[in-house]
């Protein structure tokens, strides 16, 4: 017997009316897409932070790199959002966490101890993320085919 079986069809079928409204998609799309909305709104903000943060992690020159990832991500961001190339926006966004993972969360590099648990949470939880994106890119360029 399955998990599905122990939900009654009138239960199931209103919990998939609201999962696929576009209300929850589009909200959905913006919770996935929300870090990758705030970060270029903080650099803008604080540019000089956001040019620290490049130097911090070796990418030089600082400038070209701060502007590039504000708009990368806006631009990603925004294409995920509405729709315009879901897909490759979705995959851009998954190989951009996972560059920028495996770069500023080397917690296998650090000491035992709150820092470095901190950092392995975070590693996992972009792998996490990373998977979601890819799994947006799937279901979009699947949708309709059955697939």
């Amino acid at each position: 017997m399955t998990f599905q079986s122990h939900i009654s069809n009138p239960v199931r079928s209103s919990m998939a009316r609201a999962v696929r409204s576009p209300v929850t998609r589009t909200m959905s799309l913006i919770a996935l897409c929300a870090a990758y909305i705030q970060g270029p709104i903080s650099k803008i903000y604080d540019f000089n932070g956001a040019l620290a943060e490049m130097d911090h992690f070796g990418l030089h020159p600082a400038v070209f790199f701060a502007v590039a990832v504000i708009v990368f991500e806006l631009t990603a961001s925004a294409m995920v959002i509405c729709g315009f190339l879901r897909w490759a926006g979705a995959l851009a966004l998954s190989g951009f966490t996972l560059v920028a993972t495996f770069i500023a969360l080397r917690f296998w590099e650090m000491a035992p101890g709150m820092d470095r648990m901190v950092a392995t949470n975070a590693f996992f939880e972009h792998l996490g993320l990373a998977g979601a994106f890819v799994f947006v890119a799937a279901f979009d360029l699947t949708k309709g085919t059955g697939k």
